[in-house]
């Protein structure tokens, strides 16, 4: 990993007024992988008392955010995908991690596994992305 990709992703990390509204935290940056995390406020909660999938959904749209991201061009969502697999409490403390599937010139594609930090899957999340080069 190069020191320019992590500095690339944690500067747009700390530019995301978003992600910092959320309680978002940027774990881990690699050459394979960027790992963003929450731990389940009671503000995250539905009528149901568990996580609103719209928050899950925003843990796994930032890692794919940053991921896609990455490599210094700007890249947009133009697809994604959301399964939910098991409930999330408040206080529960959730991981995202965002790896690349495929990138060509132009399209990105992002896996996200969200895990619970008992080890359970909370939810699958792909996301393809639309990628602008940098023009300098």
């Amino acid at each position: 990993m190069t020191g320019n990709r992590e500095e690339t992703v944690r500067t747009a990390f700390d530019g995301d007024p978003y992600a910092a509204a959320q309680g978002f935290a940027l774990d881990d940056v690699t050459a394979e992988s960027i790992s963003v995390s929450m731990v389940v406020r009671g503000d995250h909660l539905n009528f149901h008392g568990v996580l609103h999938g719209g928050a899950l959904f925003s843990l796994a749209d930032c890692a794919v955010s940053l991921a896609s991201n990455a490599h210094g061009d700007a890249a947009m969502a133009i697809d994604t995908h959301l399964a939910l697999t098991a409930p999330t409490n408040s206080g529960d403390t959730l991981t995202a991690t965002a790896i690349e599937v495929t990138r060509g010139k132009s399209l990105a594609t992002y896996r996200v596994d969200v895990v619970r930090g008992d080890g359970r899957t909370v939810s699958l999340f792909t996301g393809t992305g639309f990628i602008r080069p940098a023009t300098g």
